[in-house]
């Protein structure tokens, strides 16, 4: 998000406990409501009576974006690319790396 609507103003952490998390991410061009959860009981009823383990979503300007498949092999794929030495470096990580710290100070 950081690379799309640009570097980060500010930083609020609403909810911190052990199993999710939310808050609000102002960046130079757009405002986040933002909620992280491993709790499956936060899934919402019908994506979980459809038997799916995750759901990932945004929603821009009230039009729900709903992307929670082909994710599966995500981070094997990552690694292997790294491991050919197409990863991404430290700089291209940086913001994204800043901003989880925040979060979890």
């Amino acid at each position: 998000m950081i690379w799309i609507f640009g570097p980060v103003k500010a930083i609020e952490v609403k909810t911190h406990q052990e199993d999710y998390a939310e808050g609000y991410l102002e960046l130079a061009q757009a405002r986040v409501n933002w909620f992280l959860s491993i709790n499956y009981d936060h899934i919402p009823e019908n994506v979980r009576a459809s038997g799916k383990r995750t759901y990932r979503s945004l929603t821009i300007e009230n039009e729900e974006l709903e992307f929670s498949e082909g994710f599966t092999d995500l981070h094997t794929l990552s690694y292997q690319e790294i491991l050919k030495g197409h990863g991404f470096g430290i700089q291209e990580a940086r913001d994204s790396i800043e901003v989880v710290h925040a979060i979890r100070k």
